[in-house]
């Protein structure tokens, strides 16, 4: 374990900051004038699900509902997710 804490990677057991991603779901729904119910029906998952990425609240990414999302808004995953780190 030694080695991986002076290793110059990234790692979690070295830094505790490691950046987080941010959801632009709300910016996009904005731009195209879609309601986050009509989405929610247009993809075929609850309302509240559709909330929680439109809020930025997601704890766990769900890679089928983020492909629903670039087919029915039709953009690609980095238009919905970017990585920062600070």
């Amino acid at each position: 374990m030694g080695d991986i804490m002076s290793s110059s990677l990234n790692t979690i057991l070295v830094k505790k900051e490691y950046g987080k991603i941010d959801i632009h779901l709300k910016e996009i729904m904005d731009a195209k004038k879609i309601k986050r119910h009509t989405l929610a029906r247009a993809i075929d998952t609850r309302f509240e699900v559709i909330d929680k990425w439109y809020n930025n609240k997601v704890e766990n990414l769900d890679m089928d509902i983020l492909a629903r999302l670039c087919f029915a808004l039709d953009c690609a995953p980095h238009e919905l997710l970017t990585y920062t780190y600070d």
